[in-house]
């Protein structure tokens, strides 16, 4: 049964490629028109266009995603949204279905990619890890974010989970971006995108139900330690993945 499956995945991967380029491609010319567009309105648009795109792409490769939690979010507040991350289909369930306009910070070298590139600069903070000087540029940009009311999105774990653990260990990013901002942190837990798309398989594609529970939100200060919060979150978020994951 698991070679049967090894076969479908390579198939499905196949298909869920074709639909992701073939629907992408009417996304290009409306991502670079928004290139004259203001923020925070550019995000605004982009993010609409982004979750019709998604939709009709998790719809034609058999997939779904079910959202818990949506009362988490408050009028008029943005938030620093941290998630867990297992896939590299976590970003296509977080960015386009989050509430309101969300940005994500995101590695540089994916921009290299042809014609994706352009549409993942949009909706992203890019940053190279290895260089010091974008990591700090990358951290003021996410300031200058929040500050238009635009929420951030943030992995902490930094790359995918491949480990056995429910999350790798945080880093401090998020946690000192929301002491010296203020913003609250909205805590996020995705569900199955390891099934969907495994890190540690090639060109392997499964069709499941993705969930993202939206957790209650948690509010720092300016006198909070931000190792303490990373702890806590990390701890918060690692025994909700364990309770609420269902067995493949």
């Amino acid at each position: 049964m698991s070679f049967i499956k090894e076969i479908l995945g390579r198939i499905f991967a196949l298909w869920a490629a074709l639909v992701f380029i073939i629907t992408m491609l009417p996304v290009l010319p409306v991502t670079w028109v928004l290139g004259l567009v203001k923020e925070p309105k550019r995000i605004e648009i982009f993010i609409k266009v982004s979750k019709v795109w998604i939709s009709v792409f998790f719809f034609l490769t058999g997939c779904s995603l079910k959202i818990k939690g949506l009362q988490n979010f408050k009028k008029g507040q943005n938030y620093i949204i941290i998630c867990n991350h297992n896939s590299l289909m976590d970003i296509l369930v977080t960015a386009p279905f989050t509430p309101g306009p969300s940005k994500t910070i995101a590695k540089i070298e994916l921009v290299k990619i042809p014609l994706f590139g352009l549409i993942y600069k949009r909706g992203s903070v890019l940053v190279n890890r290895k260089d010091k000087n974008s990591r700090i540029n990358s951290f003021k940009e996410m300031k200058e974010v929040l500050k238009l009311g635009i929420h951030m999105c943030i992995y902490p774990e930094g790359t995918r989970n491949k480990t056995t653990q429910p999350l790798k260990e945080f880093h401090n990013g998020a946690f000192k971006l929301a002491v010296e901002t203020g913003k609250p942190i909205l805590p996020t837990v995705i569900f199955n995108t390891k099934k969907a798309s495994p890190a540690d398989k090639i060109f392997f594609f499964w069709p499941v139900k993705f969930e993202m529970h939206y957790l209650p939100t948690v509010q720092v200060s300016s006198t909070d330690n931000y190792e303490a919060v990373k702890h806590e979150l990390h701890e918060l978020m690692s025994d909700y993945y364990v309770t609420h994951q269902k067995p493949s």
